[in-house]
């Protein structure tokens, strides 16, 4: 398969798409029998795929099947959840536990891993072992929306496989930057990109838009830039695809993928691009290197106080991030970070009910 030819396959039934798209992209030709093959899917969080925000198991499963048929015999899922979220309960309540028994493929907790450490540039990055042991790594985001870099799709997938320390240190470091050099640390070898129904708004999903499609190939960024363009921002909108280009991990101009559709007939016509909602909610907060956990639990909160109509209610500036450790913080704080005096709410991260609690108590004093 060419690396600039992307593979867009549309319909509502996973397992046969992706067994088909694979078989389009002659995956089998860069396969041998005694290669490990790691799958690597986004579980975020212990909800199902149709809230928007995990990898359907039925597209694990179609690519399961394709091995399998190929004559790849060794093959392990792995995952690790956000920080503050456990990736076992994740594998169970998300289908790939039934998954692992029905084939027999082993899944592994990276929470449990080791790391070694890889250099790329001046950043000493810490992957997880197992992640770095496979042979052939095959990358399976959802295409979604993300509260702090407009996108997740493949490039930052990798994420789930660092450790937890790991993960809070690339928020400390603005997160674009440690995507991009991460994906130069840890290379992904193939992508099947789950676009049946990513949540456009918020990566804990909840709001499901509903794309039907896989988009399937070999680079990372080339892959990343189409699936920027397809919720209509610019390449540039999203900064670590620049940076992943400019440390060699792939292209980033669109200009030169081959875009290659099957079964267009069945091509979803309405047009799909993510909410103003986020922005709105976005404007009451100051974020300073703020965890996606902690940051997407508020998000979460301030959604649910405009659906009871009392956001306009909060009037006091809300800090959350790691950047505000050991600083003084006006208004209102949120983490474990922002509380060194002052009023609250606890919690690494906290969780979204205990944000609303505490909001509305504010709300009404």
């Amino acid at each position: 398969m060419n690396k600039t030819e992307i593979h867009v396959i549309y319909g509502d039934n996973p397992i046969r798409m992706t067994y088909e798209l694979l078989e389009k992209a002659q995956l089998a030709a860069e396969l041998k029998p005694d290669m490990l093959i790691g799958l690597k899917p986004n579980l975020i969080i212990a909800k199902r795929a149709s809230e928007g925000a995990t990898t359907s198991p039925e597209i694990a499963e179609g690519v399961i099947k394709y091995l399998l048929d190929h004559g790849m015999k060794r093959i392990e899922i792995l995952e690790s959840s956000w920080v503050g979220d456990d990736t076992k309960r994740a594998f169970r309540v998300c289908g790939y536990e039934e998954l692992s028994k029905k084939y027999g493929i082993p899944l592994h907790d990276l929470k449990d891993d080791g790391f070694e450490v890889k250099r790329v540039g001046e950043l000493d990055i810490k992957v997880c072992k197992k992640a770095l042991a496979v042979d052939f790594l095959i990358n399976m985001p959802v295409l979604k929306a993300h509260c702090q870099t407009n996108l997740t799709c493949a490039l930052k997938n990798l994420k789930g496989c660092i450790p937890d320390s790991e993960k809070r240190r690339f928020h400390s470091l603005g997160l674009h930057k440690p995507i991009g050099y991460l994906n130069k640390a840890l290379r992904t070898d193939f992508i099947v990109v789950d676009a049946i129904a990513g949540d456009l708004t918020f990566e804990e999903g909840g709001n499901p838009v509903h794309m039907d499609r896989l988009i399937a190939g070999r680079d990372p960024v080339l892959i990343d830039a189409y699936a920027a363009s397809l919720l209509g921002y610019e390449t540039e909108d999203i900064e670590y695809i620049g940076i992943a280009a400019r440390v060699g991990v792939g292209c980033d101009d669109l200009h030169k993928a081959k875009i290659i559709e099957h079964d267009a007939n069945l091509k979803n016509g309405n047009q799909f691009k993510p909410t103003m909602k986020l922005q709105r909610l976005a404007n009451k907060v100051i974020a300073k290197e703020a965890c996606s956990a902690c940051y997407g639990s508020l998000i979460h909160a301030l959604q649910r106080l405009a659906d009871k109509g009392n956001l306009d209610a909060v009037r006091e500036p809300i800090s959350i991030g790691q950047g505000f450790k050991g600083q003084p913080v006006d208004g209102i704080r949120i983490g474990q970070c922002t509380l060194k005096s002052g009023e609250g709410v606890t919690g690494c991260p906290p969780t979204a009910k205990d944000i609303l609690d505490f909001l509305e108590g504010r709300t009404k004093s």
